[in-house]
């Protein structure tokens, strides 16, 4: 028998050849990036690697929320070089809240993924979650172990998660995790208004308010090398619950006209 048996292949590798044999739907990629000149290129070829092997119909978004280092100029090269890869530029930061909801609102493929150009998993769990979105419309990747973050950031998530949990009854493990695969035709319904990283949660809580079904998968974590993560800023947790609970009345309002129409119900085809 020529090649190696199944058994003596790498898991990335056995990952990677199930992909080949079961195409998938047409996938977005797409990066917030604010002064990530040192991520860029790695980034965008992580996630090109990977999708090449997933689909043969895909697209890389960056979005650069208003750099001031050469994230924008490194950027652009990148897309003049491959048709693939767009570049959408704000001309003032808004915040991941503004950059998520341009992404989205920019991405033109049937999935929607969005990662930090950082990388806090390996692009290879992509293989994995679009699987699993077969049976679901939005994929919500926890971290395994969050320790990694420092005890500080450890203690802001895990009061985070229970705050929306008990606030919006939203079963999600790790909310903030900046790994979510995503239908395109969920935002025919779903209309996102955060501007703070409060995006995220607002995107699950009127998925689940709407019927949208969620799944969820565990992924390895790698803490960010370079830079400090905002969410470890108090100003920026101020600016997320400040945000939560202006939304809130709102939200709540969401659920009941959906408990009135008739209960939660995932959309028809």
């Amino acid at each position: 028998m020529n090649g190696a048996s199944p058994v003596d292949l790498p898991e990335e590798t056995l990952r990677l050849r199930l992909a080949r044999r079961h195409p998938t739907e047409s996938i977005t990629v797409f990066f917030p990036m604010y002064n990530e000149e040192e991520n860029v290129q790695a980034a965008v070829a992580s996630a090109e690697e990977i999708l090449e092997n997933v689909t043969e119909d895909f697209e890389i978004l960056i979005v650069d929320d208003a750099s001031t280092d050469r994230t924008s100029e490194i950027a652009l090269a990148l897309a003049q070089a491959d048709p693939r890869v767009r570049v959408v530029r704000h001309e003032k930061n808004l915040r991941l809240g503004g950059a998520l909801k341009t992404g989205f609102a920019q991405a033109r493929k049937d999935l929607v993924l969005y990662s930090d150009a950082d990388y806090p998993f390996d692009m290879i769990e992509l293989v994995k979650a679009v699987r699993i979105i077969r049976q679901a419309d939005v994929v919500a990747a926890y971290r395994f172990d969050r320790t990694g973050e420092g005890p500080l950031r450890t203690v802001y998530s895990f009061g985070w998660n229970l705050l929306i949990k008990a606030l919006f009854g939203l079963k999600i493990k790790d909310v903030n995790f900046s790994f979510k695969l995503v239908r395109r035709k969920v935002f025919e319904r779903v209309k996102l208004s955060s501007e703070s990283s409060f995006i995220d949660a607002e995107l699950l809580i009127r998925c689940q308010y709407l019927g949208y079904r969620i799944l969820q998968m565990g992924v390895d974590y790698f803490p960010r090398s370079r830079g400090i993560s905002t969410l470890s800023s108090f100003s920026t947790i101020r600016k997320m619950v400040a945000e939560m609970l202006r939304l809130y009345p709102e939200l709540k309002a969401l659920r009941r006209e959906v408990r009135r129409s008739g209960g939660f119900r995932r959309p028809a085809e």
